[in-house]
């Protein structure tokens, strides 16, 4: 049996998207920079001053900011982003979520969280399940963003165990790549995905058999990735 299951924040356990779009819109606005919901889905999974980078590029001006500029400029959006927290209670949890973590904590299998956003304490106080974590994993302990495996690597670290004994939920695309590259077992949310080795379609449809029939099929009696007749990985 898998050790830990380790969860990405944003669209996983709450979807707060909405609110870092409408702070970095907010911002983005202040300095001439128009952008758009279909612009933001880009954003998912990448750290603030990455997101901010990206946010220049886009208007033609990554030459136009000092570093310092550019950390006032991050700066000003979490702080928009902070004040739109105090709205969060637990019934903005995801459908679902609460459930899986009482049966995985039933299970006696340990819960981590791989976040990069700094907010992530905040945000599962306001949840009301900053108690369910055994340990989380946000920006401060890593040097590179996902698709870096490094805050996956981070939170296995912090849990005790390895990343072949886990399983990583996240609903971007580049935190399932830090996943993979993690050697963790990836769970994609959004049938856009690619790449996960179980992908769903909503949390809807996360529960703990969910998860230990994904275990079994992917890594068999053992221990070992199974894989398709085509070298990819089978769900």
């Amino acid at each position: 049996m898998f050790k830990a299951v380790i969860f990405d924040l944003d669209g996983v356990i709450t979807d707060t998207a909405h609110l870092h779009f409408l702070a970095w819109q907010s911002v983005a606005s202040e300095i001439g920079i128009p952008i758009d919901e279909a612009f933001n889905a880009g954003l998912k999974g990448i750290s603030r001053m990455d997101s901010l980078a990206r946010i220049l590029r886009h208007g033609g001006m990554e030459e136009a900011f000092s570093q310092k500029e550019r950390e006032q400029l991050a700066q000003a959006k979490n702080a928009l982003y902070v004040e739109s927290l105090k709205g969060l209670t637990r019934d903005s949890l995801l459908p679902g979520i609460a459930q899986l973590l009482t049966e995985i904590r039933a299970n006696k299998v340990r819960i981590g969280l791989a976040s990069v956003s700094l907010n992530a304490p905040t945000i599962l106080q306001a949840l009301g399940i900053a108690s369910a974590f055994d340990f989380c994993a946000d920006a401060s302990r890593i040097q590179l963003s996902k698709p870096h495996p490094d805050i996956f690597l981070a939170a296995c670290a912090g849990l005790g165990v390895t990343p072949e004994q886990t399983i990583g939920i996240e609903d971007a695309q580049a935190g399932i790549e830090a996943i993979n590259a993690a050697g963790m077992l990836s769970v994609g949310i959004g049938g856009e995905l690619s790449g996960a080795g179980l992908t769903l379609s909503s949390t809807y449809e996360l529960s703990w058999p969910r998860l230990s029939d994904f275990w079994q099929a992917m890594r068999g009696q053992n221990g070992h990735h199974l894989r398709g007749h085509n070298g990819s990985a089978i769900a």
